[in-house]
């Protein structure tokens, strides 16, 4: 009996040591926690993860340790600043590492495996599809409305220098995001329900507007486009392409078998969106109507 009490105790004070989690570090600093408990399910000999929950965590971690790749990109001469490598955590294998914490608990703390995260646009591929322009809009805005002359010039900068791949859809929304305040958008003019009033980020629906004409001039495939609820002066009748954060935005395919690049710009009183693409490809322009004087 005394025997099977220092037994008992024996175990007890190994189970003390036996930790239920583990810090998981970069470059010897502490980033993160990785709890058993809170991503394993309590089965006895079966180590069954709850994944969603543990994606998020890789999800969480990557926002923090990792370092996002830039594409390569074209400034206001045309010339090319080139891409730049990021760093990503490498999920398989940190996955490999907490398992094996999980059987065995001999590690005092996990340096966070990481890897190269590398652009999806170099400037090889960016030489080759500012080759050819295919398609091409122009539009005039009043520049001494400053207001909506900012607007415009973010959400311009935000569709500059993207490109879309074959297969892909761009969405308006999506790229150039949420329009506030914080993000440096002002309150000028918009349309609502047929009448006139003001909003923060008045005035990108003629970003989005131009950037309908020059998709659809060069031919593109057109998934999703609205009309605004009355006339507006900057776009021919039935050419324009309303955006709003929560309710109608600006979609289309790039059907082609080439990546397109979109190059869009402010110049004085001019917003310029130019659509270009690889040489030697087939594409199907479209006429497009020229805008109001």
């Amino acid at each position: 009996m005394y025997l099977s009490w220092i037994l008992g105790l024996c175990l007890a004070v190994q189970a003390l040591h036996v930790s239920e989690s583990i810090p998981i570090t970069k470059d010897g600093q502490t980033v993160a926690t990785f709890n058993i408990k809170e991503f394993f399910y309590t089965l006895p000999d079966l180590p069954i993860m709850n994944t969603n929950k543990f994606g998020q965590f890789l999800d969480q971690l990557d926002k923090k340790v990792s370092t996002p790749p830039k594409d390569a990109s074209l400034d206001e001469r045309g010339t090319i600043i080139p891409e730049q490598l990021g760093t990503q955590i490498y999920r398989q294998v940190l996955t490999e590492q907490l398992y094996s914490y999980y059987f065995n608990r001999q590690q005092s703390q996990i340096e966070v495996p990481m890897i190269t995260a590398y652009p999806k646009v170099d400037s090889e591929l960016l030489s080759d599809i500012n080759s050819m322009r295919i398609g091409r809009y122009v539009t005039s805005y009043n520049p001494y409305n400053k207001n909506r002359s900012v607007n415009i010039k973010i959400a311009t900068k935000a569709i500059n220098n993207y490109v879309v791949f074959p297969g892909e859809t761009f969405s308006f929304n999506k790229i150039v995001g949420k329009r506030t305040e914080d993000r440096g958008y002002m309150r000028a003019p918009v349309i609502i329900r047929g009448e006139v009033d003001e909003d923060i980020g008045g005035g990108i629906c003629q970003v989005s507007s131009t950037l309908y004409n020059a998709v659809d001039n060069a031919g593109l495939k057109i998934i999703q486009r609205y009309s605004h609820s009355r006339k507006v002066p900057y776009i021919p009748p039935g050419r324009d392409a309303t955006v709003s954060w929560y309710g109608p935005d600006f979609v289309f395919k790039n059907s082609y078998d080439q990546p397109i690049l979109i190059r869009a710009r402010t110049l004085g009183g001019m917003l310029i969106i130019s659509v270009y693409t690889s040489e030697g490809i087939k594409y199907n322009p479209r006429q497009i109507p020229p805008p109001p004087y």
